[in-house]
């Protein structure tokens, strides 16, 4: 079973958390995890992209020249796909590009990536993470004295306005509540900071 440090915002230890074996300590599966990544990112394409087809191209109602007689190849309009100008060939249209995997499979890829963060030493628990009111000074000084100077995912086990408005313009930092937890931002954030009772929600959801 996993046991990391509990810190204050002051940066001082104040105890030690056992985590689950079963949500923070299984072994990383690293094919869940490109799966889970994959279908994020594909979920994120907009598919709005679009070419104009042969029909859709301005132009070309009348035959350019007349079948017989020229030496040239017969043509029926100057927007066939092999003039310019002309129509696209299986060109890409408007689409959805979203997915999914199985339920077990994501389940799999979370747990591995939270795994991950244990595994690295790059979980920082917090026991509480409360602010009187949104500033991003108070929230710069709390990760300083956690020693987080780098790209960190703020956890909390519900959304905190105050945390969130104080943490969002800070580069790198990226604040979210348990329910908008997810896969691409674990790996894509080398360091997770994450509230005592974030812990325990996580541990309620998945274990």
């Amino acid at each position: 079973m996993p046991r990391v440090a509990i810190y204050n915002i002051n940066g001082d230890q104040v105890g030690e958390i056992d985590l689950k074996d079963d949500v923070f300590g299984i072994p990383v599966h690293r094919q869940a995890l490109h799966d889970a990544v994959t279908m994020q990112l594909a979920g994120r394409r907009q598919g709005t992209h679009d070419t104009k087809t042969r029909a859709e191209v301005s132009g070309g109602g009348r035959k350019p020249y007349r079948q017989k007689g020229t030496g040239r190849a017969r043509h029926g309009s100057t927007r066939s796909p092999i003039w310019r100008g002309g129509g696209i060939v299986f060109g890409p249209h408007p689409r959805d590009y979203s997915y999914r995997i199985p339920k077990k499979v994501r389940r799999l890829a979370m747990k591995s990536a939270l795994s991950s963060k244990v595994e690295g030493g790059t979980i920082v628990v917090l026991e509480e993470l409360k602010l009187d009111a949104p500033k991003t000074k108070d929230m710069v000084k709390i990760l300083e004295n956690l020693k987080v100077n780098n790209k960190a995912l703020v956890v909390t086990a519900e959304k905190d306005d105050s945390v969130f408005k104080s943490a969002r313009n800070i580069p790198g930092i990226k604040p979210l509540s348990v329910p908008g937890l997810n896969v691409y931002d674990l790996l894509a954030h080398k360091t997770l900071v994450i509230t005592r009772d974030a812990v325990a929600k996580v541990e309620e959801v998945f274990a």
